[in-house]
């Protein structure tokens, strides 16, 4: 089954960390939305038929759409390519943007997973991070969500922020567990080029996390995540049993989706596009009957390759009788030889036919995974 991606980039504020695309002028949401419901139908045989098994609204900040127009784009989405029995339907939400009702409303629209930004429970950090909301609106919102009977809620978090210690990653999981969340995604803060913090680095006024804080950081992390039942099933997330998130996983495993929006990706299985990241050219072109994107057609080593980067970082690891069956017997034979020495190094281990990362291999992954990657 197939997985929809929507794009909605309206924000009130930049994060100073963050270099997806998004614009704070939301003057255009309802255009958007329109534009977005236009490009369904443009696009309805882009899946193939493929039924859709989970729909995934991200950004930006999606819960900046008021909840009638979350519903009328799921509509779309299962009047054009028709939804699963039970579909996983995410909105990615932000503390503040949670008012009296938020989500009663949000649950009638069919959504039934919460994904919310915490990001850290410190104040001081928040602010760093930019995020435009306090620990306490967290806290309210989350409170919302159970009240409401929403069980599957997931909550983000950032480490690895300069100054920040092991022990105070230790206090955000603590207050994180305080509440029944069902997933974790807690990733590594990385500094990009064109953000606040990438020019804060440039100009020499930030010191990234040394090596062995990160390092204590991210066994701290494995650790209580296990000690609350959770399991960790990608590097950067963590799920309770039945709480695995569908959709992420559907990327993970090069399962076909549609991205919907401006700068959202696609892909088929042949090729991968990409809408243009410009919210006026997006609903002008689309409501010209064009969705204007950029084409790249996949070879076979490319989505090889893209395979081993992806499922190496999965607790799935690389299918070996699948590399030999939908790739070849050299690539596989590859596999295995390059393999053997992260095995003797205990970095990695080797379960039937499948290649798994260790909790020590999990650590250097980057540099495993660059390794694996070939040009045969």
């Amino acid at each position: 089954m197939a997985g929809v991606y929507i794009h909605i980039p309206f924000c009130k504020s930049f994060c100073s960390y963050c270099d997806f695309y998004s614009i704070t002028d939301s003057s255009q949401k309802d255009a958007l939305v329109q534009a977005i419901i236009r490009e369904v139908s443009l696009r309805s045989r882009y899946l193939e038929g493929e039924e859709v098994d989970t729909v995934y609204f991200g950004g930006g900040t999606p819960s900046l759409l008021s909840a009638s127009q979350t519903e009328n784009i799921i509509k779309a989405i299962k009047e054009n390519f028709g939804l699963a029995d039970d579909p996983e339907i995410t909105v990615e939400v932000n503390p503040d943007d949670v008012y009296g009702g938020y989500f009663t409303s949000l649950k009638e629209t069919g959504v039934n997973r919460v994904s919310l930004g915490v990001q850290s429970w410190d104040e001081k950090r928040l602010k760093y991070l930019g995020r435009r909301h306090t620990a306490l609106q967290s806290e309210v919102a989350l409170e919302q969500i159970f009240r409401e009977g929403i069980k599957n809620v997931s909550a983000d978090l950032i480490y690895g922020v300069p100054g920040m210690t092991t022990a105070d990653l230790g206090a955000d999981l603590k207050k994180t567990f305080s509440f029944p969340v069902t997933h974790l995604s807690a990733y590594h803060l990385t500094i990009e080029d064109g953000t606040r913090l990438g020019k804060m680095k440039k100009e020499g006024r930030l010191t990234e996390t040394d090596e062995d804080t990160s390092t204590s950081m991210f066994t701290l992390l494995g650790n209580v995540c296990r000690a609350h039942g959770f399991i960790h099933y990608e590097i950067s997330n963590f799920a309770q049993e039945g709480h695995i998130s569908r959709h992420n996983s559907s990327y993970w495993k090069q399962v076909p989706y549609l991205g919907l929006g401006p700068s959202a990706h696609s892909f088929d299985r042949r090729s991968r596009q990409w809408n243009v990241s410009d919210v006026k050219k997006y609903i002008s072109s689309v409501n010209n009957g064009e969705v204007p994107f950029v084409r790249e057609e996949l070879d076979r080593l490319t989505i090889f390759n893209e395979y081993v980067m992806t499922s190496l970082r999965t607790m799935w690891g690389i299918d070996l009788t699948h590399v030999e069956k939908f790739y070849d017997k050299e690539l596989h034979d590859y596999l295995v030889n390059l393999s053997g020495k992260y095995i003797r190094y205990g970095l990695m281990k080797r379960e039937k036919n499948t290649l798994v990362l260790t909790d020590q291999g999990k650590m250097i992954s980057d540099n495993i995974i660059a390794e694996l990657l070939t040009e045969l």
